[in-house]
């Protein structure tokens, strides 16, 4: 569900389809993606690769439309360290950090979306920002999770400028005759589409918990939709998505930032220290720092966690005299939403951040 509000309030680029500079640029329209979570795929009726985010803008034209589908390209800036080389043909690049990684609109921009594990790319005109790698990829959305926002009125509001070191498109996946390749464009994947193991439904009336073994939050109806995020014996972690009345729902308090993942701090740790984070864990216990924990105060509480959820790496959050009675409370594997403030992005010896605790929420 994080994930989910994440999305929806932040934007995401999708350039023009090549195959569409064909056509006159009065042809080529302007959409705005419309569902949360709307799927971009790699074929036209093809395999589902990620998600986008609700407020996407695409731009297509009449020759990038195949019935309920419209051709599209998705660029953003990802880790350097998060992608490595591919040999397939047409791409330079693939997701090699499990189970995901975040794909931005500039580096350490705004949220575009979730990249799975061997998602591949192309690198555009070899553009990089430190520690940030400017990427693209061509593929199909459904006409049915976009609306018409506006007519593109010159090749530079379609993203299609080439004169100024802008990426230059190459030709849609499955469309016949178009010539060469540009970024994001290689010969389409040839793997049949088939049932995806990571999206499933419940079989029946389900209970919701929110660890293994630990409390209700919730019962879900009989075939509602889930995305499998992991598994660990008899247990399975998913994620639901839908939708909630906007009344229920309030934004982070100013200065606070949200959907920010332990690997960003691990991969850029002076960028994060100092700053407010807002992240769900799974508490594990209560330690005390000692010698081997240089960056925590020798002798201070802290609380030993996972997360954010549903990463699994470890977190020290470091608790205040203040507000060490809240910890009585807690329970191992109990589920906690902290607003704290960024101590260390990433530790001495083992690489976990390190955390100042402002407040403390057990959550259901």
């Amino acid at each position: 569900m994080q994930f989910s509000r994440a999305l929806r309030a932040l934007p995401v680029v999708l350039w023009l389809a090549p195959s569409a500079l064909d056509a006159p640029l009065a042809a080529q329209v302007r959409y705005r993606i419309t569902t949360d979570g709307a799927w971009f795929f790699q074929e036209a009726g093809g395999k589902r690769l990620a998600r986008l985010a609700r407020g996407a803008l695409v731009a297509g034209g009449d020759g990038d439309a195949q019935g309920d589908w419209l051709g599209v390209t998705l660029e953003g800036w990802i880790f350097a360290t998060s992608v490595g080389p591919t040999p397939r043909a047409g791409f330079d690049l693939t997701v090699i950090r499990a189970p995901e990684e975040n794909l931005r609109s500039s580096p350490a921009g705004a949220l575009v979306g979730k990249l799975p594990q061997g998602f591949l790319l192309t690198k555009v005109n070899d553009v990089s920002a430190d520690r940030w790698v400017h990427v693209t990829r061509a593929g199909w959305v459904q006409k049915g999770d976009v609306e018409a926002v506006a007519q593109v009125a010159s090749s530079r509001a379609a993203g299609t400028d080439t004169g100024s070191g802008g990426p230059t498109p190459g030709p849609r996946p499955g469309v016949a005759g178009a010539p060469g390749h540009g970024p994001g464009v290689g010969q389409p994947d040839t793997s049949p589409a088939s049932p995806d193991p990571s999206h499933v439904e419940s079989a029946r009336r389900t209970v919701l918990y929110r660890a293994p073994e630990g409390p209700p939050t919730g019962t879900l109806a009989p075939s509602a939709p889930l995305r499998v995020l992991g598994r660990s014996g008899d247990w399975t972690r998913v994620q639901i998505e839908g939708w909630v009345k906007s009344g229920d729902l309030q934004a982070a308090p100013a200065g606070v930032l949200v959907g920010v993942t332990a690997a960003e701090l691990r991969t850029d740790p002076q960028r994060y220290v100092g700053q407010v984070l807002r992240w769900t864990l799974q508490f594990i216990a209560v330690q005390k720092a000692d010698e081997l924990r240089p960056d925590i105060p020798n002798g201070a509480t802290y609380l030993l966690a996972r997360g954010p959820l549903p990463e699994r790496g470890f977190v020290y959050v470091v608790v205040p005299e203040a507000k060490r009675l809240q910890l009585d409370a807690l329970t191992p594997l109990a589920t906690v939403q902290v607003t704290a403030r960024v101590r260390a992005g990433r530790t001495r010896f083992l690489g976990n951040p390190v955390l100042d605790l402002m407040s403390l929420e057990t959550l259901p």
